[in-house]
């Protein structure tokens, strides 16, 4: 099986920035707007480089949106940056009504998604935001595992027309998939690919987001016990990469699934919408048991709440037991 290291960690929301900064050197219809989280969303190489195109707007995330929306009828790209909290369930009426429904060229831009906020606690940790924003028709959603993934996602989706809700985190961690370079298709970022991690026979195991490094260290416990599993990192939530998907599991005949969200809403249910409507298997879900979080730091939230290579080696020997 293949073994993935590290040399360094980082924060996803560290490559959103750099990948910012990158279009806005090479594509100047690319505009950024921010709601009081310069920092936070680590905008400041691009607003350096092209003032002109920043538009500080506040704590005013639903006008933030509208102001979005009517950016791109003059022909202009624009990211919006704020917390995942923030730029999905404060402003989910400006988004469905100004942004959705009129298939606007809005790029949202979510950091400190999820659990692994940390200490500002559960009013800030959202978990329903994957679920609300693949609802909403037209709408691509994608959720970035490293630094380098998430670099080459927001430079993918400048090229992509139509709404994209783009969710990444705070904390440090490995940076393990390839880094983006202009010149190398093999690590370009394909919205709507799944990318084949690990070849295994016994069961598949698809995550997201943070829990794809879990799952690799999954992985590489399952085979010390002579399980070998196929590891694919879902990226993007919508559209979903069916067909790399039905290919695992015809081979294992069995999946489970990781994220750091809501297992109600989440990935977890798009794989089960998916397998119920083509072939279905015994499934298992990692991920948040219908509940909020709390405050802690991300690694014992991530412990406290199961979302971890434990969790995911427990619910892959409970899945193959199934079969």
């Amino acid at each position: 099986m293949k073994k993935y290291t590290y040399t360094e960690k980082k924060d996803t929301r560290s490559g959103f920035g750099t990948g910012l900064a990158h279009l806005g050197r090479t594509n100047p219809n690319v505009v950024a707007l921010c709601a009081d989280l310069i920092g936070s969303l680590k905008m400041d190489e691009f607003i350096k480089e092209n003032p002109e195109r920043f538009f500080q707007i506040g704590i005013a995330e639903a006008n933030m949106m509208g102001i979005a929306a009517g950016l791109t009828i003059g022909g202009k790209i624009p990211f919006t940056g704020t917390f995942a909290a923030f730029s999905t369930g404060r402003v989910y009426d400006q988004i469905r009504q100004s942004i959705a429904y009129s298939d606007k060229n809005v790029k949202i831009c979510a950091s400190h998604a999820g659990l692994t906020l940390g200490e500002d606690g559960a009013t800030h940790q959202i978990l329903e935001d994957i679920g609300l924003m693949k609802m909403l028709p037209g709408m691509t959603v994608i959720n970035t595992c490293d630094f380098n993934q998430t670099e080459a996602a927001t430079i993918a989706i400048a090229e992509h027309e139509g709404p994209v809700y783009l969710r990444f985190g705070r904390p440090v961690v490995p940076i393990f998939m390839p880094k983006f370079t202009d010149t190398e298709n093999e690590n370009k970022f394909v919205i709507g690919k799944g990318i084949q991690m690990t070849e295994g026979n016994d069961v598949t195991i698809v995550a997201t987001g943070h829990l794809v490094w879990e799952a690799l260290q999954a992985a590489e416990e399952l085979e010390k016990e002579g399980i070998t599993a196929d590891v694919i990192n879902i990226h993007t939530i919508k559209p979903l990469d069916e067909e790399i998907i039905l290919k695992s599991i015809a081979k294992t005949g069995c999946i489970v699934t990781a994220e750091e969200h809501n297992i109600i809403g989440g990935l977890g249910e798009s794989v089960a919408r998916t397998l119920a409507l083509n072939t279905p298997v015994p499934q298992e879900f990692v991920g948040t048991q219908d509940t909020f979080g709390e405050s802690g730091t991300p690694a014992q939230l991530m412990d406290k709440y199961n979302l971890n290579a434990a969790a995911i080696v427990a619910a892959s020997k409970k899945v193959i037991k199934r079969t």
